[in-house]
């Protein structure tokens, strides 16, 4: 067992081990998470979560150590969370993450972490929420979170970062899925990377077409801007960082930032809460109760709906 208080204090000093061993001890589900969450509960809510998303090839790690070499420029510190959609045991995220973000592996103001999604659906590892969590307590002014290349449909990024940035790349096949739902609507910034390439300013426009087809915004509604960048030659960066803090002040001018934020800790509580009642089912597998409850189904007493009403609220009592 670990001295959770002392790991948090040296987290707090910024000292990497101890927030290694803290996301550790999220990522593994440990007994003592509930404690590390209690501890840390008091220390969050300062960090402003960016999170990058796109699909596979337009440049999201070179992206994300580019805007981590813009923030260390103007003095804050950086945590980074990549996740990967590989065995912990690969190296996937390893060896192409860390590879890109070497030039700030000695840099004691940021801390980058790889992560497995270990099956979890949506973009994200399922212990993201809490890792989160370790890097604003840990005194992070900053976490960028990129996810796993993804599809239309993959958009929880959306609901776990203060401000979503959704990058395309042109002749990857973005601008055909611009004028589709999904993951093309969830961006509050667009970044066209890889602007040097034929076919960017089509992409941008395209980009532009869609925002205007979208839902009606009024005078003082965001509009979220396009950006076109060239990462790997840190070009159009600074603008990026610029629309960032923009949108930032926007949200805490109109009160979103802090409506955004009690939605995803409301999401978060439904999420521990939904897991914790299919642990308590699962361990129901061979239980009378259930055996009954099956036995009245099929024997025509009881409607599958009924029966789960009654073993929720046997759960829940019990």
């Amino acid at each position: 067992m670990q001295d959770v208080s002392s790991l948090v204090a040296q987290a707090r000093e910024g000292r990497p081990r101890a927030v290694a061993r803290l996301i550790s001890l999220v990522e593994g589900a440990s007994p003592q998470l509930r404690e590390v969450m209690a501890a840390l509960a008091p220390l969050t809510g300062n960090a402003y979560v960016v999170g990058l998303t796109g699909s596979p090839g337009v440049g999201k790690s070179t992206s994300t150590s580019a805007l981590v070499t813009t923030y260390r420029k103007q003095g804050r510190r950086v945590g980074v969370l990549a996740v990967d959609p590989s065995s912990p045991f690969s190296g996937g995220a390893l060896l192409g993450d860390r590879v890109r973000m070497s030039e700030h592996a000695s840099d004691p103001g940021v801390y980058i972490r790889s992560m497995a999604t270990r099956g979890h659906l949506g973009g994200l590892a399922w212990a993201a929420p809490q890792a989160i969590r370790v890097l604003d307590a840990a005194g992070c002014d900053v976490i960028l979170v990129e996810t796993v290349g993804v599809g239309q449909s993959e958009v929880e990024i959306a609901s776990q970062a203060d401000t979503s940035v959704v990058l395309l790349a042109p002749g990857m096949g973005d601008g055909i899925q611009a004028a589709k739902a999904g993951i093309l609507e969830i961006g509050d910034v667009y970044v066209v990377n890889k602007a040097d390439r034929d076919g960017a300013d089509a992409t941008a426009r395209e980009l532009n077409h869609m925002l205007g087809l979208g839902e009606a915004r009024g005078p003082g509604d965001w509009r979220p801007p396009i950006v076109k960048t060239v990462a790997a030659r840190s070009q159009g960066v600074d603008e990026v960082v610029a629309a960032l803090d923009k949108h930032r002040a926007w949200m805490e001018e109109h009160g979103v930032l802090a409506e955004r934020r009690k939605a995803r800790a409301a999401h978060e509580v439904e999420a521990i809460a939904v897991t914790a009642l299919r642990e308590r089912i699962g361990d129901l597998h061979g239980d009378r109760r259930l055996s009954t409850l099956a036995e009245r189904i099929v024997a025509g007493e009881l409607d599958p709906y009924r029966a789960a009403d009654e073993l929720v609220a046997g759960l829940t009592q019990g």
